[in-house]
């Protein structure tokens, strides 16, 4: 007979514990902290998220810039427009590619994530205290391995 918490593999188990919704859980548990700081400034996540993959690049096409950031496509249409409306970013054409457009971070938000920068490091110098920093690497090298291998299966 079954332990009333082990199901057999034909049913759905339980929601507490499943893999996509205890990263959704802890990613919502995540964003708590950080989310005060992004509305004080005037961001979303998404937007937040853009511009820091922005800011690891001399620029980037949409497509790459949506999957480095994890947004759809018609929402990063939404963010760009926004993020170039308040000066944030730089939407040129591509020179090798004229249907495509390449994105990068202007000098304005390159001055916006410096000034950010010591907020959102202090709020994740709080979450390092409480979990550990082993903890996080190790966390962070579990979900490396599991999108590799989720990837390796496509």
């Amino acid at each position: 007979m079954l332990d009333s918490r082990k199901k057999s593999t034909a049913e759905l188990s339980d929601t507490h514990r499943t893999l996509p919704i205890a990263l959704l859980r802890a990613r919502e548990h995540l964003m708590e902290r950080f989310r005060p700081m992004l509305l004080s400034h005037g961001v979303t996540e998404q937007q937040w998220r853009v511009l820091r993959v922005l800011r690891e690049s001399d620029g980037m096409d949409a497509t790459d810039l949506a999957a480095g950031a994890c947004v759809l496509a018609p929402s990063l249409s939404r963010i760009i427009k926004a993020l170039e409306a308040k000066s944030l970013i730089e939407v040129r054409k591509n020179p090798s590619d004229g249907r495509r457009a390449m994105i990068r971070l202007s000098a304005g938000g390159q001055a916006f994530i410096k000034e950010l920068a010591p907020e959102s490091a202090a709020i994740y110098k709080e979450i390092e205290a409480k979990v550990g920093i082993e903890r996080i690497e190790s966390l962070l090298n579990e979900i490396d391995t599991l999108i590799e291998v989720l990837k390796s299966n496509d």
